[in-house]
């Protein structure tokens, strides 16, 4: 995988990095079955350094969706006009799913990201890929506000039906100096 481009921390704010076992603890899957679905999905610790987002997607019983996503916490990012994710994909579509408040159940701005499958690339969503939806549907919202932003999700969606696995090393909010 090609190195990381560099940055002052003026530039770049870590967001979530998955190079511990604990990493992983924060999260908790949101699946379809919170509606009668039968997908399912989970977010490993990979002791090498990173995280598995992996499951399966059913269109059974009118499902077809897998999200993982953290407590709420403190993830703003004053200034953002992007985030980097490193990932490696199977060849499908995924969302990032950034939310701006506390709630279980709201709307949530969400980008869509085709890792190449089977290798490690950098992913960068600039702020105006994010669009506000609510239970997959298009919602009137201002934009995406990076400083307050209070939980970071994935989500397999879009009728994917089958198993999945999308593995994630870190997500970083970029400034303008480091794009």
């Amino acid at each position: 995988m090609p190195e990381a481009r560099r940055s002052s921390a003026a530039d770049s704010r870590l967001l979530v990095a998955f190079d511990t076992p604990a990493s992983v603890l924060a999260w908790s899957a949101v699946d379809d079955a919170v509606m009668g679905g039968l997908s399912s999905s989970h977010l490993l610790f990979d002791p090498s350094g990173h995280a598995d987002f992996t499951g399966s997607v059913s269109l059974a019983n009118n499902g077809g969706f897998a999200s993982v996503r953290t407590a709420p916490g403190d993830y703003s990012a004053p200034g953002a006009r992007a985030f980097r994710l490193a990932v490696r994909g199977d060849g499908r579509r995924y969302k990032l799913n950034l939310r701006t408040d506390d709630a279980y159940d709201g709307p949530s701005y969400q980008a869509v990201f085709s890792p190449p499958a089977g290798q490690w690339s950098e992913i960068v969503l600039a702020i105006a890929d994010f669009t506000a939806s609510h239970r997959g549907r298009p919602v009137d919202a201002p934009p995406l506000e990076p400083a307050r932003i209070r939980r970071v999700g994935l989500m397999i969606a879009d009728r994917q039906a089958g198993s999945f696995k999308l593995s994630i090393r870190w997500l970083r909010a970029e400034a303008p100096g480091s794009l």
